[in-house]
């Protein structure tokens, strides 16, 4: 009786590995939206011309705005402490311990 379990999965995987090879081209060619639209790659490199266009407009805003803005005044001292507070807040969180055994949710029937 194993006999005919073992040969049974045995031809089972040899009809899997036999796929069609048509069937297996229209199914990439349906996951790449078809022969008509495929996509033109993108040009080697990490940059595009947009993305450097954009680089250098923020480049020249920050090199030429302070010149031709005015000086501001300093902000008050309860803005300057505002991140560093935050920042204290979280490191200690970052070490306080987590107590898991009281976080545990049970499932509750009305």
């Amino acid at each position: 009786m194993e006999r005919r379990a073992t040969r049974g999965s045995t031809a089972h995987h040899r009809r899997m590995r036999t796929a069609p090879a048509p069937a297996l081209e229209e199914q990439k060619q349906q996951r790449s939206g078809g022969l008509n639209c495929q996509r033109t790659p993108p040009p080697p490199g990490c940059f595009t011309i947009q993305l450097v266009i954009v680089f250098l407009w923020v480049a020249a805003s920050l090199a030429f705005l302070p010149l031709v803005l005015p000086p501001l005044p300093p902000p008050p001292l309860s803005l300057l402490l505002l991140p560093v507070c935050l920042l204290a807040v979280l490191a200690a969180l970052a070490f306080v311990p987590l107590d898991a055994h009281n976080n545990v949710v049970g499932s509750s029937c009305l």
